[in-house]
């Protein structure tokens, strides 16, 4: 579970879970599921209820489907992608899409990086994959930064520290910069995430965690 905060305010608390396994079009498949709200005290502002899912192929760590479903304020959003990675098509509301071969999600784009050894990359280094959302496939370049030690509510940890340069997606969005650290460690579980946006920052900042497959070694106290 994360906090949520803007500026020096707690708004809001998010949870990144994978609660069951699941099939899709004969897949075995995590179930993914990032939900975001806002705490009673700040939703008479703004109040915020968003989920996204996403469910990635077991072997490829590739998604067969995707989902967003936004409340934010007034505004409302439902959007689905179902991905053919055999035939590598993109099936929306709106038609069927031609992609690359492993196209990504947003939210599976994250999970891939969490498996790729960052150990070789220096400072600046970038990898690159194909993220779809909408009616396009767009470039997802994720840079290296470097490696810092972290402290937040969950304790204090080893990190890796990485930028998703995203050019659209619903989750991070062009108009601002992310910056994203994991623990440096096999697990690679993101413990903050810092969103600078035309409004100004958001932080998200690991607050507890339960259900992990293993130690986190990255864990400093």
């Amino acid at each position: 579970m994360f906090n949520v905060n803007y500026g020096y305010v707690t708004a809001g608390e998010a949870v990144l879970a994978i609660p069951a396994e699941d099939t899709v079009a004969g897949h075995r498949c995590f179930r993914v599921e990032f939900l975001v709200s806002s705490l009673p005290s700040f939703s008479w502002i703004y109040k915020v209820e968003d989920r996204y899912l996403t469910f990635i192929d077991m072997q490829t760590i590739a998604p067969w489907r995707f989902e967003q479903h936004v409340r934010e304020g007034h505004y409302q959003r439902d959007y689905v992608a179902q991905f053919d990675q055999v035939k590598h098509v993109a099936l929306t509301a709106k038609g069927s899409y031609e992609v690359p071969p492993y196209v990504h999600d947003i939210l599976s784009a994250f999970y891939y990086v969490r498996t790729v050894d960052l150990s070789g990359m220096k400072v600046g280094d970038a990898m690159t994959m194909s993220n779809f959302y909408g009616e396009k496939d767009y470039e997802l370049a994720v840079k290296f930064l470097g490696r810092q030690d972290l402290e937040v509510a969950a304790g204090t940890f080893h990190t890796v520290v990485v930028e998703p340069l995203v050019k659209e997606g619903g989750l991070f969005k062009s108009e601002g910069r992310i910056v994203v650290w994991l623990t440096d460690d096999e697990r690679r579980m993101p413990i903050r995430v810092n969103a600078k946006v035309l409004i100004g920052s958001i932080d998200t900042e690991l607050k507890s965690y339960t259900g992990l497959n293993g130690p986190v070694h990255a864990r400093v106290k």
